[in-house]
């Protein structure tokens, strides 16, 4: 089971602790089907993945930015026509991520410090925090489950990175990788089994204050729905 966060065109959909099988045909129907869909996921920092990657020989590239970064990308799914433009800001090592969804409906906060993910809805100006209590994965970051092989120098959207082989237990993707941890490029499969491509198109480094990693003034907060299964969720579909 795994907690997911996904957005469609019209609006914010909200799910908590879904069935593999099922979040990933929920993916499909949303917006961008699975590249930006913010997965709750297996803490990386496990022993489990640590052996993993000292059984990889511990070569790794910086797992997230070290420096405070605004990143744009194009993100497109396989199997999907056009790349959808997404702006991203990180701080903090990483420790806190915004991603901004298309035509402004909203933002979703990742903040690793605290496991904490924020979904913030525009056009009804609310706002909804899950607790990722195992930890947080998305696309535009690396963690310790993934096992790595350097390959060459390159550059993307006039940035220097590196070259990776990137391998999880989903299948196997390259990434672009600057020196101080931004991905600029991955095209592949991701830690979550979903094919498709990220590229990033400008890169903006410089301070970000902390008001962006909040929500709006005047925003309400609303209690997200109860993962499936749970007596709450029982209750709520009268049975």
């Amino acid at each position: 089971m795994r907690a997911s966060v996904c957005a469609d065109e019209r609006g914010y959909v909200m799910k908590h602790a879904t069935a593999r099988p099922a979040r990933r045909a929920m993916m499909r129907r949303m917006w961008l089907p699975g590249r930006v869909a913010l997965v709750a996921a297996a803490l990386s920092a496990t022993g489990l993945c640590a052996a993993r990657a000292q059984d990889g020989a511990g070569v790794h590239p910086p797992l997230t930015p070290t420096r405070d970064v605004q990143v744009d990308y194009n993100v497109q799914p396989d199997g999907v026509p056009e790349p959808k433009p997404i702006r991203t800001w990180f701080a903090y090592n990483g420790g806190l991520m915004r991603i901004d969804s298309p035509q402004g409906m909203g933002e979703t906060i990742l903040n690793r410090m605290s496991r904490q993910v924020t979904i913030i809805i525009n056009p009804q100006k609310v706002y909804s925090q899950l607790d990722a209590r195992y930890g947080i994965r998305n696309p535009f970051l690396l963690d310790l489950s993934m096992t790595f092989a350097r390959k060459g120098a390159s550059s993307v959207a006039g940035v220097a990175c590196t070259q990776w082989d990137v391998t999880t237990d989903q299948g196997n993707a390259t990434a672009c990788v600057t020196d101080d941890g931004v991905v600029l490029q991955e095209i592949g499969v991701d830690g979550d089994g979903l094919k498709g491509r990220l590229e990033a198109t400008k890169v903006v480094y410089g301070p970000i204050p902390d008001s962006m990693f909040q929500p709006p003034e005047g925003y309400r907060k609303v209690e997200p729905p109860p993962p499936p299964g749970t007596p709450a969720a029982r209750d709520n579909k009268g049975g």
